[in-house]
């Protein structure tokens, strides 16, 4: 079984990236990103992720599977919720639930965070993980003019 560790998106090459968020796969299920990858779009998403880290002391990781890059997660606050987003390669999609299960031990150790939200697109049809977690829906949230179904988890 491989090995799930995260590390700063800073320490991965930022070609990987473009190629990851390019992918028609991954950008069906991503409404905010209706707009072409290219270099300067990923350098400003990893300035915009760090920014995060400096401001909250938190935020999200590069996502590696025995030292491969295979996607991008964490907690991002939002108001004063900490919000889960992962954004797994294709051929990584089956990582889903133990990423996942890495992140959510993590916001269970840190007294920082009492409880976490998840904010998933309407196109995402398998939500038994989230069940499986603990999660419950809350309702439907527009954010940037998009709908997504939001779910919380208990933490604390």
């Amino acid at each position: 079984m491989p090995a799930i560790t995260f590390t700063r998106l800073t320490e991965v090459d930022s070609d990987e990236i473009l190629r990851h968020m390019s992918d028609p796969r991954v950008a069906e299920h991503l409404p905010l990103s209706d707009f072409e990858w290219d270099a300067a779009a990923v350098a400003g998403f990893v300035a915009a992720k760090e920014a995060c880290w400096s401001r909250d002391g938190l935020g999200h990781w590069a996502i590696l599977s025995d030292g491969e890059y295979v996607g991008w997660g964490g907690f991002q606050k939002e108001g004063d919720e900490w919000d889960y987003g992962l954004v797994l390669k294709p051929e990584a999609f089956g990582l889903g639930a133990r990423t996942s299960r890495t992140a959510i031990d993590f916001a269970i150790a840190d007294p920082r965070i009492p409880f976490v939200t998840f904010l998933l697109p309407p196109s995402r049809r398998k939500l038994g993980a989230l069940d499986r977690l603990g999660a419950v829906f809350i309702g439907e949230q527009t954010y940037d003019g998009a709908v997504f179904l939001k779910y919380r988890l208990e933490t604390g």
